[in-house]
């Protein structure tokens, strides 16, 4: 089933808002995402390393060229745990006292 940019963008959110902090969705060989506490950050992955390069913006434009690779990742979604993420979350503004 083929998803609208939203609809993949709110399950994804879903998703990892359940999963332990640090664990980021396998989006692609080379992007992942990861919930910041707020949320989904999306980011390249340095090709030699695999550790995190820079953060994008998962837009209409990228989203034309990943839209049924994605729709079909959120049929059987793959996950990893970074520690790397750690110090991102760390920096990440909170929202405040509840």
């Amino acid at each position: 089933m083929q998803l609208t940019i939203d609809q993949f963008k709110t399950q994804l959110a879903e998703l990892l808002r359940d999963l332990m902090p640090c664990t980021s969705a396998d989006l692609t060989d080379n992007a992942i995402a990861y919930w910041d506490g707020r949320k989904v950050v999306y980011c390249y992955l340095k090709d030699d390393s695999d550790l995190i390069d820079k953060e994008f913006e998962l837009d209409n434009r990228l989203w034309k060229d990943w839209e049924e690779y994605l729709s079909e990742w959120m049929v059987e979604p793959t996950f990893s745990v970074r520690p790397e993420l750690q110090d991102r979350l760390s920096q990440a503004p909170t929202n405040g006292p509840r």
